[in-house]
């Protein structure tokens, strides 16, 4: 691979392809979706702490400890953001066009089409 004269990356005689997300509309629109995604997770993932928090406090009473409230609402709470912030990524990417503007070099390679 080499740089173009435009300083687009040049693999043999064709240029990559452009990502949709390349243009700042189309990026700035899919951010945005994207941040009111993790916006609305934030919510469901405090509701989830909550309800992790009152089944606990509920099936253990006064067993329930600080240190077991803590690390109830990090794991919980953390757990559903980091499953949101991948799932908008795969979401962001897909619906910007960026998977389809994705050069794929096994294409023509017969032993490598074999499940499509």
């Amino acid at each position: 691979m080499a740089l173009g004269r435009d300083g687009g990356l040049v693999h043999g005689s064709s240029m990559v392809k452009r990502s949709p997300l390349d243009n700042r509309d189309t990026s700035n629109v899919a951010w945005a979706r994207y941040r009111r995604l993790m916006k609305g997770m934030a919510i469901v993932s405090l509701l989830a702490v909550v309800g992790a928090l009152g089944w606990l406090r509920f099936s253990m009473g006064e067993a329930l400890t600080i240190h077991m409230i803590i690390a109830t609402a990090a794991g919980v709470g953390l757990s559903v953001m980091l499953g949101a912030a991948l799932m908008g990524l795969v979401f962001l990417s897909s619906g910007s066009g960026h998977d389809e503007s994705i050069e794929d070099p096994f294409e023509n390679d017969p032993d490598m089409n074999h499940d499509r």
